[in-house]
């Protein structure tokens, strides 16, 4: 009977020291890895790169608005000048004095880049008066004279002369010829003819006979590839 026992007993003491695996036991804390975030050497140059690419095209772009925002600034004061020369012309030409009042005198004188012609004058509660008008081109730049309104043709004769000979009256105790104002710049040629007895005729070789009845001004343009030509009526008003 004692040796059952002991036996009995070696066999439960091995199986209550054997571990059992059925039995919950602890397992050791995970221990979480984090990762730094943020940007290598590599993808900071691609970054560089694609941001200096980018500025790239946008200076080409902004250079080429700017260009051309230029170039239409200077499109649009060109053709401003242009309308502002044309409607003043237009102005004295149709204000020409009648050939009536100058006896024995043309009362225009059309040639290359010039023009000289002798305007009436009307204003308010006075009678009408006679005005020396002179248009020129020198050095690429298109300007008006105008003279003082007189009714003395001995004084018209003095101012006639002087805007013919283009001389500067600046200096004289009196301007009897007003200075020039600008009209246009960038001009390279001004050129005009006469109509009259139903056909065209040069300024320079219109006959002293000839009373014209028409003027057409050709201005050309630096930046331009063709003429501008306007027809006026002279002594339409």
């Amino acid at each position: 009977m004692p040796g059952a026992a002991l036996s009995s007993w070696r066999k439960w003491c091995p199986m209550r020291n054997r571990p059992n695996s059925g039995a919950y036991t602890a397992s050791p804390p995970i221990q979480y890895k984090y990762r730094h975030k943020g940007l290598t050497l590599i993808e900071l140059l691609v970054a560089i790169s694609v941001l200096a690419f980018i500025a790239v095209l946008g200076w080409r772009g902004l250079d080429s608005i700017v260009r051309a925002r230029i170039a239409l600034t200077g499109d649009l004061e060109q053709t401003r000048g242009m309308q502002l020369a044309f409607a003043q012309l237009q102005s004295d030409c149709a204000h020409l004095a009648d050939a009536a009042v100058l006896p024995d005198r043309m009362p225009l004188a059309a040639g290359s880049d010039r023009l000289t012609l002798v305007r009436t004058v009307f204003t308010d509660h006075q009678p009408s008066r006679l005005q020396v008008i002179a248009y020129r081109v020198k050095d690429g730049v298109l300007t008006r004279r105008e003279s003082a309104a007189t009714r003395d043709l001995t004084e018209l004769d003095a101012l006639w002369r002087i805007a013919v000979n283009d001389i500067d009256t600046t200096q004289l105790p009196f301007d009897r010829l007003r200075a020039g104002v600008v009209l246009q710049s960038d001009v390279t040629a001004l050129t005009m003819r006469l109509w009259a007895n139903g056909g065209w005729h040069a300024g320079v070789n219109a006959p002293p006979s000839v009373v014209p009845t028409g003027l057409e001004v050709a201005l050309q343009l630096r930046a331009r590839d063709t003429r501008l030509l306007k027809i006026f009526l002279l002594g339409a008003a």
